[in-house]
């Protein structure tokens, strides 16, 4: 079977590019290793319960401000399909996620239970062959297939202990044991949480320092919904958090284990702990074991991610695309990349690039009137209502391009790809983003000691924390000015004197001459 495109995996990732794909009647197929859509989530979170938020109540009308407190549903333009029909809770039940899935795929060009098992080049692309053997050829190939594989460190011992991916999470069987959990990820809290109401002892155990999620403003850090178990290695209940590195892992000859762990805040020597079970909770990587030499994509982060130019490309391989939580090596512990609210435009704009590559087809773009005021109007209006911008600060942003007398607005590009010169190049050019401050993460947000510039202090807008719009001007691709637009407490950056007419003066000084 020959397609245009070739989608493996009918994750959220997939089924995104795929429902695309088919409103602009491409060629494609997408193959799912598993019956239903959605089979990520039939296994994960362990414990059921989702950390994307789903808001039901948000206040708006307009659907797309909507979008900026549902993290689940997908992009579409049916309003049957979105997350908040399928659940009210604000962090639901991991079931709801695959039952809308499943219900996301009808219709879509989806064959499942097709296992591939290797991926090779041949002379018009790509060939799949699945665990049957049939073949599955495609001029361009995306891999959706998520992180299906546990990142395990290189611990000597660590075959032996408990892997998050298939322990048993029946917290009775953890009766009056002592636990240790590898790693201080949600998994790793969501998992210790779970036991502390039957295990004797729980050891969370991490290179890092914790690192909370309402501080660094990354939600892949620990989210406060898995938190609770801080709360009782604080209040001295039995359970502790423990900076450093597991050197070896030994099981003991009557059971259990013993670990040589060395802390990372004093210059103490090896410790020796000994716990009854051990479970790793260490995190997932992308599986690229199913590609042969012709076609095997470079990776980073410790070989965990696909290596991505950015237009979701492989570096080594060219027509070899991602999309989904595997192209979060572009924004890594950043940004949204790595979660359905994320990708879920990032997968738009692969969509847009691949039409701008293989389809003749730019991309889209409003025409503006060429005026400073009508750039500015234009602008304020995006980061009022704008889903994208906010889910993806800083990696995703809208372009005013202008060039030969002309005025265009593109919205969402990748930063990168502008950068990138995927746009092409034009004399002036505006990439508008939303973004947090520098040093946003080392400020405790709740410490009111800390200095920090007032709300719609426009003068010292480039120096706020939160999120706030951020214009940057280019001129035949050189970055030449920035402008910040001053932070406000319910993200409303359209007060004339603080926010529009500053911008008209910057838009205005910038094309002086134009």
């Amino acid at each position: 079977m020959a397609h245009d495109y070739l989608i493996i995996g009918a994750g959220p990732a997939g089924l995104q590019l795929a429902a695309l794909l088919e409103r602009d009647g491409r060629d494609y197929a997408v193959l799912e290793r598993g019956s239903g859509a959605g089979t990520f989530f039939t296994r994960f979170p362990r414990h059921r319960k989702l950390i994307s938020i789903n808001k039901v109540h948000t206040g708006f009308t307009d659907p797309e401000q909507r979008m900026r407190m549902d993290w689940n549903s997908l992009l579409t333009d049916d309003p049957q399909l979105l997350f908040t029909r399928y659940s009210r809770k604000y962090f639901p039940d991991a079931d709801d996620i695959v039952r809308y899935l499943q219900d996301f795929a009808a219709g879509l060009k989806v064959h499942y239970d097709i296992d591939v098992t290797r991926i090779a080049r041949d002379d018009g692309g790509f060939v799949a062959t699945d665990h049957s053997g049939q073949t599955w050829r495609a001029k361009h190939l995306i891999m959706a297939t998520g992180v299906s594989q546990l990142y395990v460190p290189e611990i000597p011992g660590i075959e032996h202990v408990e892997r998050y991916d298939t322990f048993d999470t029946d917290p009775e069987s953890f009766t009056g044991r002592r636990v240790l959990v590898i790693g201080k990820g949600n998994s790793g809290f969501e998992t210790a949480d779970a036991l502390v109401e039957h295990a004797a002892v729980i050891h969370v155990a991490g290179p890092h320092s914790v690192r909370l999620a309402w501080q660094t403003h990354y939600v892949g850090h620990l989210r406060a919904v898995n938190n609770n178990f801080l709360d009782t290695y604080q209040l001295k209940s039995e359970n502790a958090v423990i900076d450093g590195t597991i050197e070896r892992i030994e099981p003991r000859p009557e059971g259990g284990f013993r670990i040589q762990f060395r802390y990372a805040r004093t210059v103490e020597k090896l410790r020796e702990l000994e716990y009854d079970r051990i479970i790793a909770c260490t995190g997932f990587r992308f599986d690229a074991s199913i590609f042969d030499d012709s076609c095997r994509p470079a990776l980073v982060i410790k070989d965990r991610f696909p290596e991505l130019t950015p237009a979701f490309e492989s570096v080594t391989v060219p027509g070899l695309y991602f999309a989904g939580t595997i192209t979060q090596s572009r924004d890594f512990k950043k940004s949204t990349s790595g979660f359905i609210h994320g990708f879920r435009y990032g997968a738009r704009a692969l969509h847009r690039v691949l039409n701008a590559r293989h389809h003749d087809i730019p991309w889209p773009a409003a025409e503006l009137e060429l005026s400073p005021e009508a750039i500015s109007d234009a602008v304020i209006a995006r980061v009022n209502r704008s889903s994208c911008l906010w889910q993806q600060f800083a990696v995703i942003g809208d372009v005013v391009t202008v060039d030969d007398g002309q005025a265009r607005y593109e919205e969402e590009v990748p930063v990168a790809y502008v950068a990138d010169g995927g746009l092409g190049p034009a004399e002036h050019r505006f990439v508008v983003t939303l973004e947090y401050g520098p040093d946003h993460d080392t400020v405790d947000p709740f410490d009111i000691t800390v200095p920090r510039v007032a709300e719609n202090d426009a003068v010292n807008a480039a120096n706020a924390s939160y999120l706030h719009p951020v214009v940057r001007y280019y001129r035949h691709g050189v970055l030449t000015a920035t402008h910040h637009l001053a932070e406000n407490l319910e993200n409303h950056w359209d007060m004339p004197d603080v926010h529009q007419q500053p911008l008209v003066v910057f838009v205005k000084e910038c094309l002086a001459g134009a």
